[in-house]
């Protein structure tokens, strides 16, 4: 795909009553009304708190994609880049958009996690990891995954989800924008047929990618669990893709990575729909760089706490507060960071450090919103929006 053809359907087709981190059923339930002319829209069953799980189904081609987002609740950015994507298809004078519903059908869930998206969480309203569920299936949004994946059988996988800003590419200062991973499918993580037909479409996106956020795509860990659905794909021979919406500067949001997995998905639908995908072509999946952990949201440099010399990490924790997101900076750890990162950094120039309330000590744990360099007050902004 040409990189400015995605550019201006981005910013044609971006679905405009999607924003933000917290998306929950809510908020697509009207798109359903909407599209429901163009697009097969069907309930395909109930979470285990009774939300309904739709399944979106366009396209005639004989290639089966099926996609699914927000297995875990708080993972939103995926969802959001589906819908600019099902925009994009419904254009029946756009060619590229064409050829892909010609090539393939697609299958797409929006929101697997309905109860978790609700209260932003992770779980699911048992508290269950619905992707180490895949072998035992105790949890209804389990089932009806697999019931799904057993009637289509797939050719492609796609399983999307979100990943925190601690992740870097490899040892450098860049943010892992966007991330890929082809799962093993064994304790050997064997290169199999499967995985090598992942690894061609992985590769395509990441030369995609490479044109607007160079050294900012990751490959994530393939340490083998069977219990995660992506790994039971591909042991049983189903190439998977499995994409992680990672950090872009100051995109708390994860408005601008949006955009990027936009650019992704259309470009991994679009080869698969019109290239005969045998997975020859899979070696540069390796020359992406695999994740590391070496950021930080904050890194407060070269300060003096109890007589000794340190620096002090801050994360941000996301929580739901009055239906939105708020980010509180908290202390995740103090000592030598010279091997880590911030994506944003304050020189302490070994000043004194301590808490803007002088009872409250500088510790793992406590949130940091405001603190004193000697006699000099800093103020910790939220994320950025």
């Amino acid at each position: 795909m040409n990189i400015d053809v995605l550019k201006n359907w981005f910013a044609t087709y971006s679905e405009s009553s999607l924003r933000g981190r917290y998306i929950h059923y809510g908020h697509i339930a009207p798109l359903f009304d909407n599209l429901s002319e163009k697009v097969d829209v069907k309930h395909i069953g109930l979470s285990e708190n009774n939300l309904p799980i739709h399944l979106l189904k366009i396209g005639s081609g004989p290639k089966k994609l099926l996609l699914w987002s927000q297995m875990h609740g708080n993972e939103s950015t995926t969802t959001k880049a589906l819908f600019d994507l099902i925009n994009v298809l419904i254009d029946p004078h756009l060619k590229e958009a064409l050829d892909i519903l010609k090539g393939s059908t697609l299958y797409i869930v929006p929101i697997l996690n309905p109860d978790g998206a609700k209260v932003y969480s992770r779980l699911n309203y048992n508290s269950v990891d619905l992707n180490r569920d895949a072998q035992h299936r105790t949890q209804s949004e389990s089932k009806i995954l697999d019931t799904l994946i057993k009637d289509v059988r797939p050719d492609f996988a796609f399983n999307l989800h979100g990943q925190r800003t601690i992740f870097g590419t490899g040892v450098q200062n860049k943010s892992a924008t966007v991330s890929f991973l082809s799962p093993a499918g064994d304790a050997e993580r064997s290169i199999t047929t499967s995985r090598k037909m992942a690894m061609e479409v992985i590769a395509h996106m990441n030369n995609v990618l490479q044109l607007c956020i160079p050294n900012q795509v990751g490959r994530y860990d393939d340490g083998f669990n069977i219990n995660c659905v992506g790994d039971t794909l591909t042991s049983k021979e189903i190439p998977t893709l499995l994409f992680e919406a990672g950090h872009y500067p100051n995109d708390y949001e994860r408005e601008v990575t949006r955009k990027y997995i936009f650019y992704a998905l259309v470009s991994a639908i679009h080869y698969i729909s019109t290239t005969s995908v045998t997975g020859n072509q899979f070696q540069d999946y390796f020359t992406i760089p695999e994740n590391k952990k070496c950021l930080y949201d904050i890194i407060i440099r070269d300060v003096i706490l109890k007589n000794e010399n340190v620096d002090i990490a801050v994360q941000y924790t996301e929580e739901l507060m009055e239906n939105a997101i708020r980010f509180i900076p908290k202390i995740v750890k103090i000592g030598d960071l010279q091997n880590f990162y911030g994506h944003k950094e304050i020189e302490g120039k070994k000043r004194q450090i301590r808490h803007e309330i002088v009872t409250v000590e500088i510790v793992p744990e406590i949130n940091l919103l405001k603190f004193y360099l000697d006699s000099e007050l800093f103020s910790i902004e939220l994320a950025k929006r």
